[in-house]
């Protein structure tokens, strides 16, 4: 059953399920995926590997005749042709994150696209809402990523926006699956981005180790990181990352944790699980097993409309 609200109309996608724009992995095998089964794919630039990036977009083409999207991660990519680079591309999507909303908003609207800006707290969605936002994808503490160093939860995030906003929400941090759908509904949302489930995803190209601690998180099994400085973090617990939970202090004067990072393919295509940092929500202790794109959307729409059924049976 498709969903026809604000985000699906505007996106031109039969489901309101955005698919989170991660470094490396967000590129045309994973987004493709997502677009065909009717959802929004989304292709990276927070890699800065523009070039290969315009090669994704070419080949989603090949791959998807459906709506996708770009993401312009504005504290990673440092060029400042960004704009037009997507522009040029001819997608008609395109989320905004990690820098000021009015940077690009205006460029980006005068070309004819819609633009969605990624915000963790409500002093920044008003700012997005002053730029002239087509609309927000409202990102709680929980998920996995760059965060802000004071985390708000989806729980409280999402319906302190919606009631301050009028333009469409997409909510995410915690969302895996239709009933964590259906509660970003009823505080809010029209839409949901998914991360974490799309990183242990059968297409998602990261190594079977990752997507393999994933599955085998608790829901304690993720770490906020660098709290005290910028980008703060949350990412799977392992030797490295608690390591740093214990240096990144208030008193902290080493390098920034982005030199951590080291050689991430290692890890993202490696599995070398202590040669970076892998970035993963809180939702990971909710994850079980890796399934293909089409049985996450198809079986998160299914469970998505039962579960409003049910509570309007139960409760209406």
């Amino acid at each position: 059953m498709a969903v026809r609200n604000r985000v699906t109309e505007a996106l031109g996608v039969e489901y309101p399920i955005i698919q989170a724009p991660m470094g490396w992995i967000a590129r045309a095998p994973l987004a493709s995926a997502v677009s065909n089964a009717g959802g929004m794919g989304i292709i990276e630039t927070s890699s800065g590997e523009l070039d290969t990036i315009k090669g994704e977009i070419a080949r989603m083409r090949t791959l998807t005749d459906k709506p996708f999207g770009v993401n312009i991660a504005q504290a990673f990519v440092r060029d400042p042709g960004i704009a037009n680079f997507v522009i040029d591309q001819g997608v008609r999507f395109v989320s905004t994150s990690a820098g000021d909303p009015a940077k690009f908003c205006g460029v980006l609207k005068a070309a004819g696209l819609t633009v969605y800006h990624v915000v963790p707290t409500l002093k920044a969605a008003l700012k997005a809402i002053e730029a002239g936002v087509d609309g927000l994808i409202v990102e709680g503490g929980e998920g996995g990523g760059f965060k802000n160093p004071q985390p708000v939860m989806t729980m409280v995030l999402l319906p302190l926006v919606a009631e301050r906003v009028n333009v469409p929400i997409v909510g995410a941090g915690g969302i895996t699956c239709g009933r964590t759908m259906a509660a970003a509904f009823a505080l809010g949302a029209e839409g949901v981005q998914m991360g974490t489930r799309m990183v242990s995803a059968a297409e998602s190209p990261v190594h079977m180790n990752w997507k393999q601690a994933i599955i085998d998180a608790e829901e304690t099994d993720t770490l906020f990181l660098n709290q005290f400085s910028r980008p703060a973090l949350r990412a799977l617990r392992t030797r490295k990352t608690e390591r740093l939970e214990r240096e990144l202090g208030p008193d902290y004067s080493g390098p920034p944790i982005t030199t951590e990072f080291g050689s991430a393919k290692d890890l993202y295509f490696g599995g070398d699980m202590e040669s970076s940092i892998a970035l993963t929500g809180q939702v990971a202790g909710r994850i079980s097993g890796v399934k293909p794109v089409a049985e996450i959307i198809a079986e998160t729409m299914a469970e998505f409309h039962e579960t409003v059924r049910a509570m309007g049976a139960r409760y209406g």
